[in-house]
């Protein structure tokens, strides 16, 4: 039985495709960047902004920076907000808080966003712990994440071996599957968030779902 589940937010809880492709477009439009196609800005959803910035811009370390603080001009007032809940979500979370599971949000999103826009959607409640990245940019990577997470909700007495009996983590991008694969953790994946075609499988995700109500089943396993 998953007594302890991690939950990814950006894909995997709420779709905030509008909001955070928008930003990821006027932050580039600072560097004289046009990008006027927001599909093409979908695999900046989940990874770390600078290494999206890097990555698929060719942006130094100094300008990814400097791109991410004209993101969040617009994100932290506009886009944040720009975001749907997956139809589902509360119900599973309240279903699982009444089967006694402890639940922890693992987000690369800094902290204050993550409890924000839980908050919005009325859902913050359902966690016993909120671990995202910090403003600076330390804790940016899904690993580091997990391993706060980790720390916080998992008692010391469950050894390495019984992790993967116990603790699932539940995300959209193979980032989430390979944050779980370096703690020994089971890894959900679900498709309905952003991953493009196969990469989930090629992460090795040990569940791949396709509806909140599958992921649902999976996660009440042993009861």
């Amino acid at each position: 039985m998953f007594e302890y589940i991690l939950f990814d937010l950006d894909g995997t809880l709420t779709d905030p495709k509008i909001g955070i492709t928008s930003s990821v477009q006027y932050a580039l439009k600072a560097f004289g960047i046009e990008e006027p196609d927001l599909d093409r800005l979908e695999p900046f959803i989940g990874p770390p902004l600078a290494d999206s910035f890097m990555e698929f811009y060719g942006f130094t370390a100094k300008q990814a920076k400097a791109a991410i603080e004209k993101y969040r001009e617009r994100f932290d007032h506009h886009g944040i907000y720009e975001n749907e809940m997956y139809e589902g979500i509360d119900k599973m979370l309240s279903n699982l808080k009444e089967n006694k599971r402890t639940l922890a949000i693992a987000s690369s999103k800094p902290t204050p966003l993550v409890i924000r826009v839980l908050d919005h959607f009325g859902i913050k409640e359902y966690f016993d712990y909120i671990v995202g990245s910090e403003l600076d940019g330390r804790r940016g990577k899904k690993e580091e994440v997990v391993e706060e997470a980790l720390r916080l909700m998992v008692p010391k007495t469950l050894g390495v071996q019984e992790r993967r009996a116990h603790i699932a983590m539940v995300g959209d991008r193979k980032f989430d599957v390979e944050g779980a694969k370096a703690f020994g953790l089971t890894s959900v994946g679900v498709s309905f968030g952003y991953a493009p075609a196969g990469e989930l499988e090629a992460a090795g995700a040990d569940y791949i779902v396709d509806t909140v109500s599958e992921l649902e089943a999976i996660l009440m396993k042993g009861d």
